[in-house]
């Protein structure tokens, strides 16, 4: 998952010059289905390899990196996450729609990226064929043969005959694939990281095609191949982009055009288009603007888009989706997102509305209606970007504005990681979520629309929102757990591949999460939980008096305490060990006793065994009443038994994965379930008395919410629940017949509380 970076501050403001939106596309509002659905905000995550369907233009696909896949049937104004039974996220391969049948989808499924086909329009997948695993860059189906087929794997091209049922690996072409074109009379081309190579015989044999470029770093390749334009017979068209470089001052790369079927190429980098050598600003991603994607449709070989990185965040710097209707003779942009520049015409989303500005990033994910050149979609780190009439206006697929402007309706794209959801105490049609990458949303009509936080209105730690808890006696004083460090405690955290260190910190706010401050005292660490509970200010008293207590947990630094709602904060004592103090989560038992779970440090293959486990603060020191798991990562208390405690736990190699349970305040421990290596959480019904909800965050072997009618003893999983890496179980206190899930990678999901 990707964090959005601020690109440049107000004080550009007085250089743009600002008109208003006329005619912006406008997204389309559908009811909510029943049974499962997804709330919150959309977007804000990263998403990838987008196709389009030439037969029906509504029907769309999209990939994410945080494991799912979605559907659109509308064009892009509302989406459908595919189940993960059927299908994953892939974003290394773009799926590939069938140039004749309607239903008929080719895709690259989870991460390994296996060959599936769906009749269904995207509903029901299946594996197919003998292609290994591993896809890359792009399936492609013949447009004038449709059982001729192609394929990247890793560093090779395959081929098919026979609608992809059998597959053998292409002899000449070398390197990872980019992308193929394909014709009639045999003539297919493939691009890869090395080149391009063309075949006369559908793929049998093949020769290189890179005469007249100056490089053969290959970054995209698009081609017409219609034979009648206009009554006039002429060769198909093709299109490439190479890595753009400064030779001495001068461009040198680009966009180039073939009509001699690759035997040579020739610039079309003309007039209008980003030709800059250095950068304008300090914002820009590169001194050289780099086209990654061209696209152009069989309908008219003279349209061509080409999209770029920036070079400035002004105009005409900017990442600017450049089309052309003269082969690229001349160019002009089509995309203004940023509400400050002339010709804004994109619909407004939450960060464009809550902080003014659009936050550009590289284009590199794009597709085009084979049917309808005037359709294109573009994703980046958090946006997802539709045109349907060729970049005269844009609308967002990730989100929805609705009648009041700071407000945005869920369109089925969500894909980013939620920690918690609540309802506020004091006025129950107030919701709030904890959010990975885009930190904190609230609604004031009881989860129907969301306000993302602004500039103004941000914590200093803005990536993530842990946790919240809230003062019980006054109407909109809570406070918040943020860091600028994500993920924390799942596999990117624990396998390294996130760092685990960075800035965070607690904030409070006095009008229901309008507004954050941050707290002093505190170290610099990223805050992953907090508490507001009674304790008792002196324990060795005859009858102690009980204040209220502010607890929160420090990553790699320990638990702290402040009693005076938070102005000053102290340690409580030395958790965990010298070299794991990776607190994760505090709670307290229904007499105030603190309980924290310290999760896994593990160095390679070697996991740290002297720190993890669970907790309990006996007043004067932590005691571990839970030191046989390595990667506990979350805990619970039965609100009616404060000895019986569930820790979710993982573990790699499978011995320690599992949900753990205690009925004797941490004495014993036994595994009441195991269904995957990584188990993350678990629930009481607050309902229900012996119903136990339980989760699982990567690793499943299925279902990943599971629900127990008997304290444990028999379990039945949630079969219809399209995602599958589920965080915590919630749950809205004026409705039991529901609960709320928050996931990692898949926002909010919101269904019925039994199976």
């Amino acid at each position: 998952m990707r964090t959005r970076t601020l690109l440049f501050g107000a004080c550009l403001l007085a250089l743009l010059c600002v008109s208003p939106i006329d005619t912006i596309a406008k997204s389309k509002k559908k009811s909510d289905p029943k049974g499962w659905r997804s709330i919150g905000l959309s977007g804000g995550g990263a998403m990838f390899c987008p196709a389009i369907s030439p037969v029906d233009p509504k029907l769309m696909m999209v990939n994410c990196d945080m494991s799912a896949a979605y559907i659109s049937r509308d064009g892009g104004h509302n989406w459908e996450m595919i189940h993960a039974e059927q299908l994953g996220g892939n974003t290394r391969c773009r799926p590939a729609w069938h140039p004749t049948e309607r239903d008929t989808l080719f895709a690259a499924g989870e991460y390994y990226g296996r060959l599936k086909v769906s009749h269904d329009a995207g509903k029901t997948f299946e594996p197919i064929g003998n292609l290994p695993n591993g896809l890359r860059g792009e399936i492609h189906i013949c447009a004038a043969q449709p059982d001729l087929m192609f394929a990247g794997r890793q560093d090779e091209t395959w081929r098919s005959e026979d609608a992809g049922k059998k597959w053998s690996v292409c002899s000449g072409p070398s390197g990872e694939v980019v992308g193929f074109v394909s014709g009639i009379g045999g003539l297919v081309w493939v691009a890869t990281k090395q080149g391009i190579w063309r075949s006369d015989d559908d793929g049998k044999k093949w020769s290189p095609a890179t005469e007249g470029l100056p490089n053969g770093d290959l970054l995209s390749i698009s081609g017409s191949c219609q034979q009648k334009v206009e009554r006039k017979k002429r060769e198909p068209t093709l299109y490439c982009s190479v890595k753009a470089t400064n030779d001495a001052g001068k461009y040198v790369g680009g966009v180039y055009r073939s009509d001699d079927l690759g035997n040579s190429w020739t610039s079309v980098m003309g007039g209008g288009i980003n030709m800059d050598v250095t950068s304008a600003d300090k914002w820009a991603q590169g001194d050289v603007a780099q086209y990654p994607t061209v696209l152009c449709t069989d309908v008219n070989p003279d349209i061509v888009w080409a999209f770029n990185t920036n070079t400035g965040v002004l105009p005409p710097h900017h990442t600017a989706a450049y089309r052309s209707e003269d082969g690229g003779k001349t160019w002009h942009a089509t995309f203004f997102p940023d509400p400050r520049f002339k010709g804004y015409n994109v619909a407004p989303d939450y960060t464009t509305v809550g902080d003014g500005q659009f936050y550009q990033g590289a284009p590199e994910n794009v597709a085009i209606c084979p049917s309808d050149p005037d359709i294109v979609i573009q994703l980046d780190s958090g946006n997802c970007i539709i045109t349907e009439d060729g970049g005269k206006t844009w609308f967002n697929g990730h989100t929805r504005q609705a009648k009041d402007e700071d407000l945005f309706e869920n369109t089925g794209l969500v894909v980013t990681t939620t920690w918690h959801y609540y309802v506020d105490p004091h006025e129950p049609r107030r919701h709030y979520i904890c959010y990975t990458d885009i930190g904190f949303a609230r609604s004031l009509d009881g989860g129907e629309t969301w306000h993302w936080w602004s500039e103004k209105e941000k914590a200093p730690w803005r990536n993530t929102c842990y946790d919240l808890c809230f003062d019980t006696d006054k109407p909109g004083r809570m406070w918040g757990a943020f860091s600028n460090v994500h993920d924390i405690p799942n596999d990117n955290i624990i396998s390294g591949r996130h760092k685990g260190t960075g800035p965070g910190g607690v904030c409070h706010s006095e009008d229901f999460g309008e507004h954050w401050t941050p707290v002093k005292d505190l170290p610099l660490a990223p805050c992953t939980s907090i508490i507001r509970t009674q304790r008792p200010l002196d324990p060795t008293a005859r009858k102690p008096k009980m204040v209220w207590t502010l607890v929160a947990t420090l990553f790699g630094e320990g638990v702290y305490a402040s009693t005076d709602d938070g102005k000053s904060w102290t340690r409580l004592g030395e958790i965990g060990s010298s070299a794991n103090r990776r607190v994760y989560r505090v709670r307290a038992d229904s007499e105030g006793r603190l309980f924290a779970l310290v999760t896994a440090l593990r160095n390679g293959g070697d996991w740290d065994e002297s720190g993890p486990g669970l907790y309990r603060w006996d007043d004067d020191k932590w005691t571990r009443i839970c030191d046989s798991l390595r990667w506990p990562k979350d805990f619970t208390i039965d609100p009616d038994n404060d000895n019986h405690i569930l820790i979710g736990a993982a573990d790699t190699k499978g011995e320690g994965a599992g949900l753990w349970e205690t009925t004797d305040g941490g004495k014993k421990w036994a595994c009441i379930l195991r269904k995957g290596s990584q188990h993350f959480s678990a629930s009481f019904s607050p309902f229900h008395k012996g119903w136990i909800y339980a989760s699982l965050c990567e690793g499943s072997d299925g279902d990943a919410l599971w629900l127990s009618k008997d304290g444990g003893k028999k379990w039945e999983s949630f079969s219809k629940l399209p995602f599958r890496n589920i965080q915590r179980i919630e749950f809205d206190p004026q409705d039991e017949d529901e609960v709320i899930v928050t996931t990692f990678g898949g926002s909010i999901w919101r269904g019925p509380a039994e199976p």
